[in-house]
């Protein structure tokens, strides 16, 4: 098992390979994310990590991108190179693809993303 040196680091990609996510096409997401990093030789500065759910089903695929708290929603193959290259790289948010972004003190949807439950008022 490697331990990378993170040293470089300016982003960390989360990418979910939850079930809602993999049958919307998370495992061709996370394949041309990273492949897309590697082509513009951005591997020491970006960092991947597939993760299980996210609780966004409805928005899925998700990719998370930190450190600034974006959670992008219907990901696909083909609009992970826009993600690469224009937020990774260029540093700035594919908008039209942002559920959520940090403000400071919270989370922040967009206006046409579904509001969703409290996990707090869940059933258990």
């Amino acid at each position: 098992m490697a331990t990378w040196d993170l040293s470089r680091t300016k982003h960390h990609v989360l990418i979910c390979n939850g079930s809602s996510c993999m049958r919307k096409g998370g495992e061709e997401v996370t394949q041309a994310i990273r492949a897309e990093i590697s082509r513009l030789q951005a591997d020491d500065e970006i960092h991947t990590s597939r993760t299980r759910c996210n609780g966004r089903c409805e928005d899925a695929c998700v990719v998370i991108v930190y450190p600034e708290g974006v959670w992008y929603k219907h990901m696909t193959e083909e609009n992970a190179s826009l993600l690469v290259q224009q937020h990774l790289i260029a540093g700035d948010p594919v908008h039209h693809l942002i559920s959520h972004q940090y403000g400071g003190e919270r989370f922040v949807r967009t206006e046409e993303t579904s509001k969703g439950i409290m996990r707090s008022t869940k059933k258990k």
